[in-house]
């Protein structure tokens, strides 16, 4: 009989725990919609970013293993390898998106969302189209159980069909106990099997084609019954 190969894409450290691994995501969008709410108008990028930071420490979680970011206006069309425009300012009709990777004792969390100001119908629609997508491609993920590959490639299909670009450069990747890089670095765009839940992170990140701004919406990879919006 064939001998079944380990997948070690989806291996986890000794200290992974289903409910450690919830908790860290539970706290994880808890402290993205705190810090989202403290995010006024005339706020400078660099001061939320310093603010996000101390919210997160006095939440009961660590900085972890890439840096707490939350973009303005024109800086939420670049990946996030790429550093921010300094100096840009909220505007009282803006967009912007807050991106975090947390460690919550010896489990990861990783989480992000967009948020507007002000009364902008576009920036309202994209900020909401970039969460639709994700669970659009989550549902599509649990019914289908398609790989990354195909996953990604049909989010692209769908922002399209919205009328927003998909941004390739924030592809996925692994989540696990604290490091995940120590056990897999692939991105989740380029894994040709079903990625299994609470293993993956899903990114979208949406820009406009012509129009400086996107939105971006990421979260873990969980089947209906234990997905917490």
């Amino acid at each position: 009989m064939k001998e079944s190969v380990p997948n070690f894409a989806e291996r986890v450290g000794p200290a992974f725990s289903v409910d450690g691994m919830l908790q860290a995501r539970a706290a994880t969008r808890d402290a993205i919609r705190t810090i989202a709410a403290l995010v006024k108008s005339g706020m400078l990028e660099e001061d939320a970013v310093d603010m996000a930071k101390r919210t997160l420490i006095a939440s009961g979680l660590d900085l972890t293993w890439h840096p707490t970011r939350v973009r303005f206006g024109s800086n939420t069309m670049k990946a996030m390898k790429q550093a921010s425009e300094p100096g840009i300012v909220l505007k009282d009709d803006d967009i912007f998106f807050i991106d975090m990777a947390p460690r919550f004792h010896a489990w990861e969390g990783d989480g992000g969302a967009s948020f507007t100001v002000g009364s902008n119908e576009e920036y309202a629609r994209c900020a909401a189209d970039a969460e639709a997508l994700f669970h659009d491609v989550r549902a599509l993920w649990q019914a289908e159980k398609l790989n990354g590959r195909d996953l990604y490639r049909y989010a692209d299909q769908r922002a399209k069909s919205m009328g927003w670009e998909l941004n390739f450069d924030l592809p996925g990747h692994r989540v696990s106990d604290f490091p995940h890089a120590a056990l897999h670095t692939g991105s989740l765009a380029d894994y040709d099997l079903p990625p299994s839940a609470m293993r993956w992170i899903l990114e979208i990140h949406i820009r406009h084609p012509e129009k400086q701004f996107g939105a971006f919406f990421e979260d873990m990879l969980l089947d209906d019954e234990s997905y917490i919006r």
